[in-house]
């Protein structure tokens, strides 16, 4: 494994039996004795129910968080023990879906939100193993839509359950159907919803048997198959790409509803009904063993991409349907490259871009560029990697190892208000974190914990 394509490298054997026993054995635990009933809706309290949030762009629209926050750090909900895995829970209709891996189930588990209490969990059996080390359950986090919850596992598997008892109701092995190999460390592109419509990136390539060398592997032309999200039949297979760890957007561009998917090769526009390709934008770097990651960032007709591995960022205007470049930092050399994220989606705030830059954990920082003309404004060395989440004006920064931060945007300098360490959250945390109803929910290794962001109204 080369060091430019490690997230960070296990230094121990693949591990795929969890230290725990079957969490979901295990009562989640409380800090404090809950209030009894629902918790009291916070001020534009909202669900959470897809990957960075309903509009999937990392922003809450909830108010009245504690800032600054006390000495001693947000107060605990509650906590439960997972399986192994990377994704961020999601919440919906008052309960709380995650995903991880225990022996050799994947898993979904759904739970109250408010106090972390068992409601059901759904499996199926896998024989997924990560090439590089990295842990073998689910990197995608669920999708909760009305009645219906959505995973996409690291082997490929597509369910859908029922997300009041939690009953299988349809399930797609995209591997096998679509010839899906392997990517660098499984799948991971969270599905998006349109409409009747479930958009999953699946990459597949022509069948036969997997080629030694990665460039050998060709697009059958299913970078993105729809899906009807009630019954799992497909209503098309298009776009000549391959499978990447971004996930697709819906957003409107000059007046047309239009999906962007930041694919292997580069950011393809589509038709989010048809799957029609509207445009392709390469962007990629030029070692093989390389990922993109992050999801496109979309301000208004405009459009920013971001990986670490090579030529950076690309900030692109789309009006006409047909990608202009704005600017890039494909010229640059690295160290004058405006922002390169690995996994992090960077956030958006009135003309400014936040964003945690860096492929390794000892490089990163955390960056604030102006958007219009890619010119760095400052940057916060030595913060190790981030996810971001903003929230009632405030950006919550959750680092690998476990730090909560809470950044006030400012485009002059870095303002930290607080930084904590998360008693019992432990790297990986590679989880963006997630707001919904006041609570703050965070994931670590084989630990999800609930803290009070917002107070409860008395």
């Amino acid at each position: 494994m080369t060091r430019s394509l490690a997230a960070v490298a296990l230094t121990c054997a693949l591990a795929i039996t969890p230290s725990c026993a079957d969490p979901t054995l295990v009562p989640a635990s409380t800090a404090d004795t809950p209030a009894p009933g629902p918790r009291p809706a916070a001020p534009g309290a909202t669900d959470w129910p897809t990957f960075l949030g309903p509009t999937r762009d990392g922003v809450s629209t909830e108010k009245g968080i504690i800032a600054p926050w006390p000495a001693e750090g947000l107060r605990k909900v509650w906590d439960c023990e997972l399986g192994l895995g990377y994704a961020a829970p999601v919440v919906a209709r008052g309960k709380l879906f995650h995903a991880d891996r225990f022996t050799d189930n994947i898993r979904l588990t759904a739970r109250e939100a408010d106090t972390g209490k068992f409601l059901w969990k759904y499996e199926y059996p896998t024989e997924y193993e990560d090439r590089y080390g990295y842990e073998p359950g689910p990197r995608a986090c669920p999708v909760a839509d009305g009645d219906r919850v959505y995973l996409h596992g690291p082997d490929g598997v597509l369910c859908c359950v029922d997300a009041t008892i939690g009953k299988e109701v349809w399930k797609v092995d995209t591997r096998a159907k679509f010839f899906f190999q392997q990517n660098f460390f499984g799948a991971g592109s969270v599905p998006v919803i349109d409409g009747d419509l479930l958009i999953l990136p699946v990459g597949g390539s022509a069948k036969g048997p997997r080629p030694v060398d990665f460039r050998d592997v060709k697009s059958n032309d299913t970078a993105l198959v729809a899906f009807d999200k009630k019954t799992g039949e497909v209503k098309y297979a298009a776009g000549h790409e391959l499978a990447s760890y971004s996930s697709p957007v819906i957003t409107t561009i000059s007046g047309k509803k239009t999906g962007l998917y930041f694919a292997r090769g580069g950011l393809l526009g589509f038709d989010p009904q048809t799957g029609k390709t509207e445009f392709h934008y390469p962007w990629r770097a030029r070692v093989m063993e390389s990922v993109n990651a992050s999801n496109p960032v979309v301000v208004g007709d405009k459009v920013l991409i971001t990986e670490c591995y090579g030529p950076g960022t690309a900030f692109l205007d789309l009006k006409g349907g047909k990608p202009k470049e704005i600017w890039t930092d494909k010229e640059k050399d690295s160290v004058d490259r405006s922002l390169a994220c690995h996994w992090n989606t960077p956030i958006h705030i009135d003309g400014f871009v936040y964003g945690s830059s860096g492929r390794n954990t000892e490089d990163a920082d955390i960056r604030c560029l102006e958007l219009a003309t890619g010119d760095l404004k400052w940057r916060q060395k030595r913060t190790k990697r981030c996810n971001f989440t903003l929230v009632d004006g405030h950006l919550v920064s959750l680092s690998e190892y476990g730090a909560l931060a809470l950044i006030k945007p400012n485009a002059d300098k870095y303002q930290e208000l607080s930084k904590y360490d998360v008693p019992g959250l432990e790297y990986p945390c590679w989880a963006a974190p997630v707001v919904s109803n006041g609570l703050l929910y965070v994931r670590g290794k084989e630990k999800l914990l609930a803290l009070e962001l917002i107070p409860a109204k008395k």
